[in-house]
C-alpha cells in the first residue's frame, strides 16, 4: 500500500521542492511531481536555477517517450496520464490541491501543504480522503525547521 506523508507549514513551497527533490535524487528516487499547470512552470524553472553547482535532471510529461523513461524526476499536471503509465517513478510530491487520480500506484507519495489557509484547508480535505480509505499518514510539522524556507 502506498505511504502517504504530509510535510505541513512549509513556508516556501517550491523552495522546498527543489530541495527535497535534491535529496530523494540523491538516494536514488524516481520522482513524478503533480500540481497545477502554473505552479508545474514555476518549479520547472526554479529547477534550472536553483543551485549553481548542480543540476537536477527533469522535464515535463508532454516530452516525448525516450526522454521520460531515462529522466528521474517528471513534472506532470496528473499522473493518470495514460503517457506517463511506462514510467517508474516510485515517489510522487503533490504540490497541488486537489487528490492526485492515480496516487495509490506511486510506492510512496509526498503532499506539500503551505501556510495560506488555503492550501491548509485543502490539505485537510485531503488527509481525510486518505485516512478514510485506509491509508497509514505519517505528519512532518516543518514550522520549527531551518529547512523550511
Amino acid at each position: 500500500m502506498t505511504g502517504v506523508e504530509f510535510h505541513f507549514n512549509v513556508g516556501d513551497k517550491l523552495a522546498y521542492s527543489c530541495r527535497l527533490l535534491r535529496k530523494a535524487r540523491a538516494g536514488g528516487a524516481q520522482i513524478m511531481v503533480t500540481a497545477e499547470p502554473n505552479l508545474l512552470a514555476q518549479l520547472d524553472q526554479m529547477l534550472w536555477t536553483f543551485s549553481s553547482t548542480e543540476f537536477l535532471p527533469h522535464c515535463r510529461s508532454d516530452a516525448d517517450p525516450a526522454t521520460l523513461v531515462v529522466t528521474p524526476i517528471v513534472l506532470a499536471a496528473s499522473p493518470s496520464d495514460p503517457a506517463l503509465h511506462g514510467s517508474s517513478h516510485g515517489v510522487l510530491v503533490n504540490l497541488g490541491q486537489l487528490v492526485p487520480e492515480g496516487f495509490e500506484r506511486f510506492e510512496r507519495f509526498i503532499e506539500l501543504v503551505g501556510n495560506a489557509e488555503e492550501d491548509r484547508l485543502s490539505a485537510r480535505h485531503r488527509w481525510m480522503h486518505y485516512k478514510d480509505r485506509g491509508y497509514a499518514l505519517k505528519k512532518f510539522d516543518l514550522s520549527s525547521t531551518a529547512d523550511n524556507a
